[in-house]
């Protein structure tokens, strides 16, 4: 298996701190936020990874050189548009070959041992795709995620209005307690990824959107499987999530 990081964002809820600064080169306890996930990844056995940068790519790419220092083979590929989530694995399609691969965004820390979990759940359940997912987060500022009972994947549902979610309770998608399943934005996918990602339309928001892609593998029958991330799960979206990090105890 190897693994795609998104790194091209700018982050512009950070403000003043990625003025000049790539978002997922934020340090965190000292390291960059990159590099907790660079060797999460390696310590799961996966050393084979590409970065998609952007926005001041040279920083990551002159930081992480061939990621030899970290026991791993690094590669680069930039999204020199910034449309979206969407298109921004596509650079990494020759990379990947034929190979299943961990997805993920750069600015989202979990355990080490999270990645382990994912491999692991792609690796013993035949599939074609494993897609996370955390409890304890409002669901109408992020994607709430529907599975069946067997935890196979439905679709994902980018900020549910009130109506909607009263509406999926009405249907039986969703308990009247939930559970309320975010989408945590790490995934381990098959390449056929890519061939939904390359028939993506731009969503109403005028973007290209990873999970059109997701939600068109579900509908046309692939099997895309749910797994809750245990312990620490943390999307770094502002200066206040940054500072609660640096004052806890932060153990890689």
């Amino acid at each position: 298996m190897k693994a795609v990081i998104l790194a091209a964002g700018r982050g512009t809820r950070m403000r003043e701190l990625t003025r000049a600064l790539p978002k997922p080169m934020l340090r965190v306890q000292g390291r960059p936020i990159l590099e907790h996930i660079v060797e999460g990844l390696v310590r799961a056995g996966i050393g084979e990874i590409f970065i998609v940068t952007g926005f001041q790519a040279e920083m990551i790419e002159q930081h992480f050189a061939d990621g030899s220092r970290w026991g791993a083979h690094i590669a680069f590929g930039r999204q020199t548009v910034q449309n979206g989530t969407g298109k921004a694995p596509e650079p990494a399609r020759p990379f990947i070959g034929d190979s299943p691969f961990l997805l993920t965004y750069g600015d989202i820390l979990v355990r080490p041992e999270t990645y382990q979990d994912v491999r692991t759940r792609f690796e013993k359940s035949p599939c074609d795709g494993v897609v996370t997912v955390t409890r304890g987060e409002d669901v109408r500022q992020g994607g709430l995620a529907l599975f069946d009972d067997a935890f196979r994947l439905h679709r994902i549902v980018e900020k549910p209005s009130a109506d909607e979610l009263a509406a999926l309770q009405r249907d039986g998608w969703l308990g009247p307690d939930g559970p309320f399943w975010y989408n945590a934005g790490i995934y381990a996918f098959r390449p056929v990824l890519f061939d939904f990602l390359s028939r993506l339309q731009l969503s109403p928001r005028g973007e290209y959107e990873l999970t059109d892609a997701i939600n068109a593998m579900a509908a046309a029958g692939l099997r895309l499987l749910g797994l809750p991330i245990a312990g620490r799960w943390v999307d770094v979206r502002d200066p206040e999530v940054l500072r609660r990090l640096e004052a806890e105890s932060f153990s890689s």
